[in-house]
């Protein structure tokens, strides 16, 4: 199944970037970085770039419940049938356009594993 803004939730979320928008713990709002782990209930985000030995540089664990999260697919990981999405905008800093993908966190809370193979298309049925 090709990944593309609607089918963002049935995909693996590793090494994504995202952002979180909206939280019931004020102090999460902003997070941004790569998803490094994805358990059940949270995800894992590593604000550092690659090499970066600036600013916060620690993982930050982020429960899913309650949390709106932006990702942002870039037109390498989307479906090229579809675009980059809805929301394409010439944002990465490499100069990629990106799709910006708001999803509620509630929509995320099972094991990624049977998430991501039990739904769609998945050749693991």
């Amino acid at each position: 199944m090709a990944l593309t803004p609607e089918t963002l939730p049935r995909h693996e979320l590793n090494g994504h970037w995202v952002t979180v928008v909206d939280a019931t713990n004020p102090d999460l709002v902003g997070i941004a970085g790569r998803v490094v782990v994805e358990t059940t209930n949270t995800l894992h985000v590593d604000p550092a770039p690659a090499g970066s030995a600036e600013g916060d540089t620690r993982v930050r664990q982020v429960p899913k419940r309650g949390t709106t999260f932006e990702f942002r697919l870039t037109d390498e990981t989307a479906d090229p049938a579809k675009g980059s999405g809805t929301a394409s905008e010439p944002d990465h800093p490499t100069g990629e356009d990106a799709a910006h993908v708001t999803v509620d966190g509630a929509r995320l809370l099972s094991r990624p594993a049977l998430r991501t193979e039990t739904t769609g298309d998945s050749k693991w049925r």
